[in-house]
């Protein structure tokens, strides 16, 4: 059993760029959490052996209070064997990281934190909507380390309207300054739906321009590939033996289960499963014992499709060899089809395939290019 993921949809405030799935009215907590609850003791039977990871997202799961946390805890250890996690992971806020907060965490078996950073600039957290400041963003680490969290993995946001180079370079350095063991970071992209959006159309704000975006990307590749991080997924650094072993699950096509509202689900094989984000019906279908959730069977094709997309992700690509034969011979038909700009960003050892990491921002338009149709 690969993982379980834990979707906690509450945030104190609204990001401008965020299109995850959240509320920061916080009036439906108590019943949300004890629908959470109800939904992990009903699909207890979904997971066959003990899983090696637990991961809280959101929203912003560091928002939770003692009594909250401990619900879902318990109602973890009482439907699963749970002795044989090794990294359980909790997404925190810079000002959520009182001592209070980060010993229970860890009291509660928390062992690995991945913290919403995003910049040590504060006009840019003031553009975001974030609720923390340049000065928590500093201290937020130290105070983990102080508690005694070994793992600790930061975010960090580039593409961000009005930022120079050099305060790009200064964020990365920042980051590497305070000796995390793991980094993710992520380009502003502006989704429909979002204030973002909206202050891009009435021109409030003004995006980056693709040449900077790739420049930025560059840059981070080249200062944290220096400082002794892999590269080893588009948006992921990691120090050797700290790769993320939750996400790893997802890109490669292992099983997990999520719980809460617009959580996921795979089987490993063929089933999707995902929840309803909304709420209210989230909480109204369980406890009118009805159906919060769609699922689909995966064909083929679709399998294909998916390993293409997670594994021309990762570094070390994605083994062509074990995919259909027809569709390796449509792949291969594929790439001789390729025009030479597109080719000359990939890379091939015999069966394996992938993308140099300095041409990663192409990723989408060359796996669609060798997708089978």
């Amino acid at each position: 059993m690969a993982g379980i993921y834990i979707h906690i949809p509450f945030c104190k405030q609204a990001c401008t760029y965020c299109d995850f799935h959240f509320s920061t009215n916080q009036k439906l907590r108590k019943p949300l959490i004890d629908a959470l609850c109800v939904e992990i003791k009903q699909r207890s039977h979904e997971i066959k052996e003990a899983p090696a990871t637990l991961y809280f997202g959101g929203g912003s799961p560091s928002i939770l209070n003692e009594e909250e946390l401990a619900q879902i805890f318990e109602t973890l250890s009482s439907s699963f064997d749970v002795s044989r996690l090794t990294e359980v992971t909790l997404e925190s806020n810079p000002d959520d990281h009182s001592a209070e907060k980060l010993k229970l965490w860890q009291s509660l078996g928390v062992n690995r934190l991945s913290i919403g950073i995003q910049s040590f600039i504060d006009r840019d957290l003031i553009l975001m909507n974030r609720a923390h400041n340049a000065h928590e963003a500093s201290n937020c680490v130290k105070n983990a380390r102080e508690t005694g969290f070994e793992k600790v993995s930061i975010d960090l946001i580039y593409g961000i309207p009005n930022q120079s180079i050099d305060e790009w370079k200064n964020n990365i350095q920042r980051a590497i300054d305070l000796a995390p063991e793991h980094i993710s970071a992520y380009c502003l992209t502006v989704e429909e739906k979002t204030v973002l959006h909206h202050q891009v159309a009435k021109n409030m704000v003004t995006e980056k321009d693709d040449e900077t975006i790739e420049r930025e990307f560059l840059v981070l590749h080249e200062l944290l590939t220096k400082a002794g991080f892999e590269h080893y997924e588009i948006s992921n650094f990691g120090k050797p033996e700290h790769m993320a072993t939750h996400n790893g699950s997802y890109w490669q096509g292992l099983d997990y289960v999520g719980f809460g509202p617009a959580a996921h689900s795979f089987d490993g094989a063929t089933k999707r499963r995902w929840n309803v984000s909304n709420n209210p019906q989230y909480i109204k279908a369980i406890s009118e014992g009805g159906r919060y959730w769609e699922d689909e069977i995966l064909t083929d094709t679709d399998r294909t499709n998916e390993q293409l997309m997670t594994g021309l992700r990762r570094h070390q690509g994605i083994d062509l060899s074990t995919l259909p034969k027809n569709h390796q011979a449509v792949i291969a038909q594929n790439l001789q089809q390729l025009n030479g700009d597109l080719k000359s960003c990939l890379w091939q050892e015999g069966e394996q395939l992938g993308i140099k990491p300095e041409n990663w921002l192409l990723a989408d338009a060359l796996i669609r290019e060798l997708m089978i149709a």
